[in-house]
């Protein structure tokens, strides 16, 4: 796997086609540093070591969910429908709160209004009455864009920053200028962002969340006094991309002519291989990977929670659960274009939903990890220990209070680690797209689920079939590269997760 990628990254990012002077600029000002503070946390500090890879994976990641992010406010919801959206949920579950501490006792009162409140606050009853949503959508004083993502995304994640840290902390103070910290990144982008070329809206996107995870990772660190010089490890790596890229266009070395550019990721696909771009297809992606995120993992942990903490109390259908779960382990194993062909079947032609669409390619894949999601949910419930549950019994907590407080929250990171490698499975499936008519090339990004959609490895499949060398080679190892570091990326994520929770058991 590693020759492979290593194959193809050279074709798309043509290292050797830079001036020699610029390959050698770039190795002394970021190669010989990072190999030197590698070696030294290899040989001298281990934990500084975890601490320096993971503080520079962090940023990669947070930003790979940002763009993702960024993407969706672009394309399907814009800051100020962002900006209502949030608060009829706030208002909702400002009523479902106030609501079960006046009525505490009414359990089953207590649900409907769970319930209900929330649907007429986002959804209302359609040609009868309008939704809270609908209602702040009309009203004349609505914030502009770069207000409405402060008040609706950049300050609930400086909250949640601050709210974690406090907890730790213990420490008012603390949680506070951990979220200051959290806005001030954020809000850097007003002045920070036209010098550099980025609009303030997206900086907020990418900024808040990035800033947000290196407060709680910074704080984590410090709190533990473990591996902190490990911190300094992704300040060299950006000083020195800095400092070697200003030197080297200072000089006026060329750099490498690569496939994989900023043109590459924000043009549309072309019959010329020089303007050939994956955006409309990475959005695509996107789209699909948020209905996967909404409709198979609710699902598959719910079921998992079932069979592992319900069913086993149910003697008389145990034949029908363990017949459930020996299919179940089954399905795992069906070829992905068995799944394109039930996602024709079912969701095209049965239910007559339109042909190549972001929701319907979601449901599709949806179903192909779904198995995984059960299985790997199974394992991290069963790894919590039972002793944990008879304390919570003791102390007079019911079953699903058990499972809520207890179970959950113990095997947490395992769930995170098993649904990402099956997105990172998802992301690349392509035969189940083919079979509901996913398009080979799109050159218009789709402006919701509804829409006709690509994907990025229906988009890369295209490009195997073309004569051009530059199309099989260039923009075809461009899209490779693209696809594999959101990949490998997900994969990253679900090994911390589970070192993490190796360590904590």
């Amino acid at each position: 796997m590693l020759v492979f990628l290593l194959y193809v990254a050279n074709d798309a990012l043509r290292p050797l086609s830079a001036d020699p002077s610029w390959l050698a600029t770039m190795g002394v000002t970021v190669v010989l540093p990072v190999v030197l503070l590698a070696g030294y946390y290899y040989r001298r500090d281990r934990s500084a070591g975890e601490v320096a890879y993971t503080a520079l994976g962090l940023p990669i990641f947070v930003a790979l969910v940002s763009g993702g992010l960024w993407l969706l406010f672009r394309h399907i919801v814009s800051p100020q429908e962002w900006f209502v959206l949030a608060a009829s949920i706030l208002v909702a579950g400002g009523l479902v709160t106030a609501h079960s501490r006046v009525r505490h006792d009414a359990a089953v009162e207590r649900l409907v209004v769970t319930v209900v409140v929330p649907l007429l606050a986002v959804v209302g009853v359609p040609t009868v009455l309008p939704s809270l949503r609908d209602l702040l959508s009309l009203s004349p004083v609505l914030p502009n864009a770069l207000f409405s993502l402060v008040i609706a995304f950049t300050l609930p994640i400086a909250a949640v920053v601050g709210w974690r840290v406090r907890a730790v902390r213990d420490a008012d103070r603390d949680g506070a200028i951990a979220a200051g910290i959290t806005v001030a990144g954020g809000l850097a982008g007003v002045v920070v962002g036209p010098v550099f070329g980025v609009h303030p809206t997206s900086w907020l996107v990418f900024a808040s969340p990035i800033v947000g995870a290196l407060v709680l990772y910074v704080e984590h660190v410090v709190r533990n006094d473990e591996g902190v010089s490990g911190l300094a490890f992704p300040i060299v790596v950006a000083a020195g991309i800095f400092v070697g890229l200003t030197a080297a266009q200072t000089l006026g070395f060329a750099g490498p002519d690569t496939w994989l550019d900023m043109q590459f990721l924000t043009s549309s696909t072309s019959t010329t291989p020089a303007d050939a771009g994956i955006y409309p297809a990475l959005v695509g992606s996107v789209l699909i990977m948020i209905v996967i995120v909404l409709s198979a993992f609710p699902v598959g942990i719910g079921a998992a929670v079932y069979l592992e903490e319900y069913a086993r109390s149910q003697g008389r259908l145990g034949t029908v659960i363990e017949l459930i779960q020996v299919n179940i382990s089954n399905l795992a194993g069906v070829p992905s274009i068995v799944y394109g062909v039930l996602g024709l079947a079912i969701f095209i032609n049965l239910i007559g939903m339109g042909r190549g669409t972001a929701v319907v390619a979601g449901f599709t894949v949806g179903l192909l990890i779904l198995p995984i999601v059960i299985i790997s949910t199974q394992e991290a419930i069963r790894a919590v220990p039972d002793s944990r549950r008879q304390a919570s019994y003791a102390m007079g907590a019911t079953k699903w209070q058990t499972v809520r407080n207890v179970v959950l929250p113990e095997s947490l990171a395992g769930i995170f680690t098993g649904t990402i490698l099956a997105l990172g499975r998802a992301i690349g499936e392509t035969a189940p797209l083919l079979m509901i008519g996913v398009s080979a090339s799109v050159r218009v990004s789709p402006d919701s689920f509804l829409s006709r959609t690509g994907a990025m490895p229906r988009q890369i499949l295209s490009w195997s079939t073309q004569i051009t060398t530059e199309f099989r080679y260039g923009v075809l190892a461009a899209g490779v590269v693209t696809l594999l570091v959101v990949l490998l990326t997900m994969n990253a994520a679900a090994i911390v997760l589970r070192n993490r929770t190796q360590r904590t058991q």
